[in-house]
């Protein structure tokens, strides 16, 4: 009898463990509640959860995502408090706005000339945090070191929202055919308008990131936010690096197009 006691006792444990919600989330590294508020944040920019819309009931969630019902309610606070929720005493809570970026995303385009055409035509706000005369670090690959460069780190914000972070290494020679404009405007653009430059060679990646301190306090989003970092080389006609730029954008922000040729 107590065999079989012990093993209804291990049954009654397995179903009631597979009846239990597995969590998709990880609370090794990020709060589990600021990984469940991005998931909401992505429903919210992908159109699932649409404007105006009510969401799930709290034990729903609870259930979908296996977590406890404070990890939902703060994920909830957190978007609140970024004008996408409204959590309405005895009612729900309700969408009550997109993620920046959803109407108007950034494109980064794959050649340098489509890249220029989308900067001439997106006028951002240029807030300068640092400039200086500094060198970069570049691979051997990129091409051989200027004499000097003109470093300068800014701020992109449109609408009155940051959308990316950017270090920037000119060429000291050639940050002095242009000074006013460089500061003013974006690199890419310029570059390819001045008469005496020539771009023989450029190249951008990108990978997927997560925010650190530092970014997330320029670009206000949470730490770990995701990001999108590029990096992107322009080279003369003899091999020099002339502009090195590194730019870490708000993941929902950016939109990559790419021309799959057949």
């Amino acid at each position: 009898m107590k065999r079989d006691a012990a093993g209804a006792t291990r049954v009654r444990r397995a179903v009631a463990d597979e009846a239990r919600p597995v969590t998709i989330l990880d609370n090794a590294t990020i709060p589990l509640y600021v990984q469940l508020a991005d998931l909401f944040r992505q429903r919210i920019q992908k159109g699932v959860w649409k404007e105006g819309e009510k969401l799930p009931s709290l034990e729903q969630l609870v259930q979908e995502f296996g977590v406890a019902r404070v990890t939902v309610r703060q994920a909830i606070e957190l978007l609140a408090r970024e004008g996408l929720l409204s959590a309405q005493q005895g009612r729900g809570t309700f969408v009550i706005g997109s993620p920046a970026g959803r109407e108007r995303p950034l494109r980064l385009q794959t050649s340098l000339a489509d890249l220029a055409e989308v900067y001439r035509h997106d006028k951002p706000r240029l807030t300068l945090i640092e400039e200086a005369a500094a060198m970069p670090e570049l691979d051997p690959a990129d091409g051989k070191p200027a004499r000097r460069y003109h470093f300068m780190r800014r701020v992109h914000s449109r609408d009155d929202v940051p959308y990316c972070v950017i270090s920037i290494y000119l060429d000291n020679h050639v940050f002095r055919m242009a000074p006013t404009r460089f500061r003013r405007e974006t690199v890419v653009p310029v570059l390819l308008e001045l008469p005496h430059v020539k771009i023989s060679r450029a190249s951008q990646t990108l990978h997927v990131a997560s925010a650190d301190v530092d970014v997330a306090g320029f670009l206000g989003v949470p730490v770990n936010f995701p990001v999108a970092e590029v990096r992107r080389v322009c080279v003369n006609e003899q091999g020099v690096v002339i502009y090195l730029g590194l730019v870490t954008y708000r993941g929902d922000f950016v939109r990559l197009e790419m021309d799959l040729k057949p």
